[in-house]
């Protein structure tokens, strides 16, 4: 006998059965509406006794009265006097006993006369027809809908934009510079062109494949993460017709008012950072609008009993949660610790401080916490506001909030010293407790783990060593010299890691064991996915030293992208960077166009191109506050060619 399918009843074909009249009454599975109606009608008699019975009864110091720990918050009420001189005279708690009572009242009468209106009104509903119900309902759907919507719209406020600092240089005077810089601009296109042809409008993109591709951070919509993303590599390098393609698909398609589920941290970085970059660098009013729309989608996720916010919210219910992996229900350092700056600008923007709010209150709760060892954890408990596992790392997990702490600074034209000191305090603690040498010479930044150091580093870390030079201006006790030279050590070392595979990528963790240096063990950490965290301190060491072996460090890794990464359909990661003969993984990934192309061209270009490459996100008027505190960059606005808006 065959069991039968767990099917829907409307999916089956069944014979109908004529069994005659049947034996038995049928019972309804719901109530009609006049029946829930009638229901609701003796809810509310018993509510209005209850009510009764706790107002009405008389007031007598032989009743146990109620405390609800909410005196005189409804109504005042009148008791008899502890320790006065005479027990029969009654204090009021308040300065007017006559005024009191009549308040009293008057509470009193607005209850009975809200209890009646109810009545009334459910009365009124049961004289309509069922038919006339659902036409009102549906009739306050729609006045929703519209206010919802009236909301969505609503114009954000003027901020005038800084003067934007020069987006290009000009073309290089060296002949090899120039090819090389446009050789980056055609991948550029490539990737982007077979993106426009195989997944507009897709998140990723599958260059294999030929299909869109998506993720569980971007939820389930179809929200053009790359095009987002690419939007100010795009304009950045004058590929202005594909930037406009893309405007326009913003304005016509990108809707956050889906129910979908997405990472706030990847939203926040990849979208406001993408769209406030495009609105800085362009002065498109669109691009302001649709970033404070988002942010508005993303508010909900701070409710939390700490303000800590999930990593994880629901753009049309608001409902938060954390990922399951994540030590105990956990919020992530690196993704609730990287949402400042956008946030921050926000504000600005839109003149409206809950932005700023926000993140300054998880800045002031970290502040407020004991670390062990100095060092921050990877993992914060959002109910409880504990520490979750003792893991530390400046990889993946804690990365980008040491940049936004320094990069907060930077932003503020170095006046917020709150983040500046806890930048050097996390930096000193990650020096002692994760900085060491392997016995080859390399210098690596290690994880905290409950107490041990792992000797192992993530392609991630590899930013770091941009990071420690970016913040050598303003270290403490004139330590400039000193984190420009880490810095550069960082750089072989994640150089390093490349230079020892076959493909001369480098993976995605190396460890430092015995013999093994800058080398994956395993097999789940040989694969190179299109990240740009190496190239991104070669070009910060070349723009702060202007040696030229990060800038040929950096064309390295370009023509090893191109030879190994490259198919027809776009780009792709690889899955083991130590077999010559690689097998792609097919995601070619949206930070690939906004931070991988867009940085390998700024180490292509002449000393004057000083678009500084975020990591995480580029803004223009972070850049303008940066360049105005280094007199290491030339002002290449004074020879007007400063890029204008498009219109």
């Amino acid at each position: 006998m065959t069991t039968p399918a767990l099917l829907p009843l409307s999916g089956r074909r069944i014979p109908p059965l004529n069994l005659g009249p049947p034996s038995f009454p049928h019972h309804r599975a719901t109530l009609r509406l006049s029946e829930k109606f009638i229901l609701l009608l003796i809810l509310s008699a018993f509510i209005t006794l209850c009510f009764g019975a706790f107002f009405f009864l008389p007031d007598s110091s032989k009743h146990k009265r109620f405390d609800l720990g909410l005196e005189d918050v409804l109504i005042p009420h009148v008791d008899a006097g502890k320790g006065a001189k005479n027990p029969g005279v009654f204090l009021i708690h308040g300065p007017d006993e006559h005024r009191h009572r009549e308040e009293e009242e008057r509470l009193r009468n607005k209850i009975r006369a809200d209890h009646e209106k109810a009545l009334e009104e459910a009365k009124e509903k049961l004289k309509k027809s069922r038919e006339e119900i659902q036409a009102e309902i549906q009739t306050e759907k729609n006045k929703v809908v519209q206010e919802m919507k009236t909301k969505e719209k609503k114009p954000v406020p003027a901020a005038p934009i800084p003067n934007l600092i020069g987006t290009h240089g000009g073309d290089p005077e060296d002949n090899d510079l120039r090819e090389k810089r446009e050789k980056i601009k055609e991948m550029m296109k490539h990737a982007w062109d077979n993106y426009r042809i195989y997944g507009w409008g897709h998140n990723e993109l599958r260059p294999i494949a030929r299909k869109g591709h998506s993720t569980n951070i971007f939820g389930s919509s179809q929200m053009g993460a790359t095009i987002v993303d690419a939007l100010d590599t795009l304009y950045i390098m004058g590929l202005h017709d594909e930037f406009r393609d893309g405007q326009k698909w913003i304005e016509n398609n990108l809707d956050f008012s889906v129910n979908s589920e997405v990472s706030v941290f990847e939203v926040n970085i990849r979208f406001i950072g993408g769209l406030l970059a495009a609105y800085y660098l362009s002065g498109e009013e669109i691009f302001k609008i649709k970033a404070v729309q988002l942010a508005e989608k993303l508010l909900p996720a701070f409710n939390t009993p700490t303000g800590i916010p999930w990593a994880m919210v629901n753009l049309k219910s608001g409902v938060g949660r954390n990922w399951g992996w994540a030590s105990a229900g956990s919020s992530i350092l690196a993704e609730f610790g990287t949402l400042h700056m956008e946030f921050v600008h926000l504000s600005y923007l839109t003149g409206n401080p809950i932005y700023y709010k926000k993140v300054m209150h998880i800045r002031k709760l970290l502040q407020k916490m004991d670390r062990p060892n100095g060092l921050y954890p990877n993992y914060l408990n959002p109910r409880t506001g504990r520490w979750g596992q003792y893991h530390t790392s400046v990889g993946g997990l804690g990365d980008s909030f040491y940049e936004y702490l320094l990069k907060a600074w930077l932003m503020s034209d170095k006046t917020d010293h709150e983040a500046r000191k806890m930048y050097d305090d996390a930096i000193e603690a990650i020096e002692k407790h994760l900085i060491r040498k392997s016995r080859g010479g390399l210098t690596f930044i290690g994880e905290w783990k409950n107490g041990h150091l792992e000797k192992k580093m993530g392609h991630l870390a590899c930013f770091a060593g941009g990071m420690f030079v970016l913040g050598a201006d303003g270290s403490r006790m004139d330590q400039a010299g000193h984190y420009l030279e880490l810095g550069a050590e960082i750089a072989r070392t994640c150089h390093e890691s490349y230079d020892r595979t076959a493909l001369k990528l480098g993976p995605e963790s190396f460890k430092f064991d015995g013999a093994v240096e800058a080398v994956a063990v395993r097999q789940a950490e040989k694969y190179y996915i299109l990240r740009p965290e190496v190239i991104e301190t070669y070009w910060y060491l070349w723009r702060f030293t202007h040696d030229p072996r990060y800038r040929e460090w950096g064309w390295e890794a370009a023509l090893a992208i191109e030879k190994y990464c490259r198919v027809n359909g776009g780009f792709s990661g690889v899955k083991d960077v130590y077999s010559s003969t690689p097998t792609h993984d097919d995601v070619q990934q949206s930070f690939f166009l906004a931070e991988t192309l867009n940085v390998d061209k700024q180490v292509t270009c002449r000393r004057s191109w000083y678009l500084l490459p975020w990591g995480y996100t580029c803004l223009a008027l972070e850049l303008e506050k940066l360049m105005r505190s280094s007199n290491r960059n030339c002002r290449n606005c004074r020879s007007g060619s400063c890029p204008t808006p498009l219109r």
